[in-house]
């Protein structure tokens, strides 16, 4: 692409990611050419007849062929906006998904005083919520010391360290008044029919949870009952959860059956049941 005009570029690289079956083809190649130029896609497109220099040329089109071998954009650009903060995100991590601001939302609004976010991956929820509540103490567990290491590289370089206790397990000791998981929910049924953006680059054991999806939520449930009933004759202690479509009435059954009531659910902007809460035990 040396000698190219942006908009050359940019053509030409849509045609090869469309022709590969990507879904954004106009809009990846908008953000994988502003970043080997270091500039926003506003620009790119203002001044499309400026040449892309040589070293631009010569990033943007490895970054390109990473793309028709499918990687995620977040994956080649290091990097993936949540709310108001910038992630660092690499293979060891989800990449966060605006759905999963739900849960974020749902603190903000609740205002609790000690959260814990279970699964946190690359620490979006935990870092977020640490963020926008700042007299919020926030603990965040995973059972992967790899995302733990990049939850932890994003509080430091967000300057969030002293807001942030991350803990390698998935329920710590400790007192809380708000439990947020976005736990794995694909359903082994489903992963064929999964874009390869999720099931060849992703991290598998962060996204199936056995036949039907629910195998970490089985698990979990039952034991934020026994976490939070401390909180019962006041009322306090909440539980919200992140799930997939069609996933609401069994997550529904699993918290009643542990004691849970005053349980509702919240869509996404899809109009899909993403988020099942429970205000008390």
């Amino acid at each position: 692409m040396t000698g190219a005009t942006v908009r050359e570029a940019l053509d030409a690289s849509v045609d090869a990611l469309r022709a590969a079956g990507v879904d954004e083809p106009r809009l990846d190649a908008e953000l994988l050419l502003g970043e080997a130029m270091g500039c926003q896609r506003a620009a790119l497109v203002a001044d499309g007849g400026a040449e892309v220099p040589a070293p631009a040329a010569r990033a943007f089109g490895e970054m390109v062929r990473r793309r028709l071998r499918r990687e995620p954009v977040a994956y080649i650009t290091g990097r993936k906006g949540f709310r108001n903060l910038e992630l660092a995100v690499d293979r060891r991590v989800l990449i966060p998904r605006p759905e999963t601001e739900l849960l974020v939302e749902l603190a903000v609004e609740l205002q609790p005083q000690r959260v814990l976010d279970v699964g946190t991956g690359s620490g979006a929820i935990a870092l977020t919520v640490a963020d926008e509540l700042p007299e919020c103490e926030v603990v965040a567990t995973d059972t992967s010391a790899g995302a733990l290491e990049v939850a932890g590289a994003n509080a430091e370089r967000l300057g969030l360290t002293e807001r942030v206790r991350f803990v390698e397990g998935m329920l710590p000791e400790g007192e809380f008044d708000l439990i947020l998981a976005n736990l794995p929910y694909v359903a082994e049924r489903d992963w064929p029919s999964l874009q390869p953006e999720v099931t060849q680059w992703e991290p598998r054991e962060a996204l199936l949870a056995g036949p039907d999806g629910l195998g970490a939520y089985r698990a979990l449930i039952p034991e934020c009952a026994r976490l939070l009933c401390r909180y019962a004759e006041q009322k306090k202690g909440a539980l919200a959860v992140e799930i997939g479509e069609g996933q609401a009435e069994a997550v529904v059954a699993l918290m009643l059956e542990s004691g849970f009531g005053e349980i509702e659910t919240r869509r996404d902007l899809a109009g899909i049941e993403r988020i099942v809460m429970t205000r008390r035990v």
